[in-house]
């Protein structure tokens, strides 16, 4: 039989403590955490320099979360109510496919306000592939 941890071989007599991983466990939370923070700031920053590079108003509410869904709205001209119906939708089960078609529409019209190619916002279904794409609609020229 293969042994996961060889801590009764290394420490014989070790009594198992339930906080032995708590240490471990604090440091995944804080390392995810970490993940997540330089993710939002990334997205944050991608969408107010591309409401900057189409001079829409109020770039800021990039940083405000469900704010940045209001001014995805107003870079892809597009009526504002659509961000009501994302939330909204949203929360239903299965409706997060809708709210996904939606925001990818919303992405398409802002690939064109950039001169890009509207078809280049399906990509932002693949995950890892979505942050390179976001970046090439915000930075490139």
């Amino acid at each position: 039989m293969i042994e996961f941890f060889l801590i009764d071989k290394m420490y014989p007599g070790y009594v198992y403590n339930p906080y032995d991983f708590l240490g471990l466990g604090i440091a995944m939370m804080f390392f995810m955490f970490l993940i997540f923070l330089g993710l939002y700031i990334y997205m944050a920053y991608a969408l107010m320099t591309i409401a900057q590079k189409t001079k829409t108003k109020d770039s800021w509410l990039a940083w405000i979360p469900i704010a940045n869904l209001y001014l995805m709205t107003q870079i892809a001209k597009v009526e504002w109510w659509t961000f009501l119906v994302v939330l909204i939708v949203g929360f239903i089960p299965l409706g997060f496919l809708a709210s996904w078609g939606i925001m990818i529409w919303w992405w398409w019209k802002i690939a064109e306000k950039r001169h890009k190619p509207g078809w280049i916002s399906l990509l932002l279904l693949i995950p890892i592939v979505n942050l390179i794409v976001i970046g090439i609609i915000a930075w490139s020229d």
